[in-house]
């Protein structure tokens, strides 16, 4: 439970620091706040390499979903130079950040397609338009934008919660005998 709640702070911590620090035409310091965050992350992961792959994959698919709303001209960035036709750095990662959460804060999803995929369609745009009021995008041609956002986040959120699970960085590691004799050990009183 600890590990939830300071995963959803970190989250929430590097998100608004992407959005504000875009929206002011700094977003190294979203960048930098992203980067602790990560490491946090993996510091508490038994396996941080599946957690890290599974971060990496976000970083991707971010990349990817975001590049083709930018090429659209659904979404713009003001305050950013996009290098060939690229969504900038700071979104990226923020999905990153967002992926650094699907199996602590927001491992309630997972094997939940459906609630995943309703989750997506209104919390994507939702976010979107968060980042907007803040000055960090803007949504061009709104209506359609955010009809994009909403089919794209209720494809991808399920698609991620389900390579979360196998990714599962958090996930224990079981050694044959070291968790029974363990168990032992700790539970079995010296009286028999």
């Amino acid at each position: 439970m600890k590990k939830s709640i300071v995963n959803y702070v970190a989250f929430q911590a590097g998100w608004f620091a992407c959005v504000i620090g875009a929206a002011n035409g700094l977003p190294i310091i979203g960048l930098a706040v992203v980067l602790l965050a990560v490491l946090l992350h993996l510091s508490g992961a038994t396996r941080p390499m599946r957690e890290l792959q599974l971060l990496a994959i976000c970083a991707v698919i971010g990349l990817t979903f975001d590049s083709i709303l930018l090429a659209t001209g659904w979404i713009s960035y003001p305050n950013h130079i996009v290098v060939m036709g690229l969504a900038p750095a700071w979104i990226v990662a923020m999905w990153v950040i967002f992926g650094s959460t699907l199996n602590l804060s927001m491992s309630w999803l997972r094997g939940r397609s459906w609630l995943a995929a309703i989750f997506g369609a209104i919390g994507g745009p939702l976010s979107y338009l968060a980042g907007q009021k803040l000055g960090a995008i803007s949504l061009l041609n709104q209506s359609a934008a955010l009809v994009s956002l909403a089919i794209g986040w209720a494809i991808i959120l399920p698609l991620i919660t389900a390579l979360a699970r196998h990714f599962d960085g958090f996930k224990e590691v079981a050694v044959p005998g070291y968790i029974q004799n363990n168990w032992r050990k700790n539970h079995v009183s010296d009286h028999g």
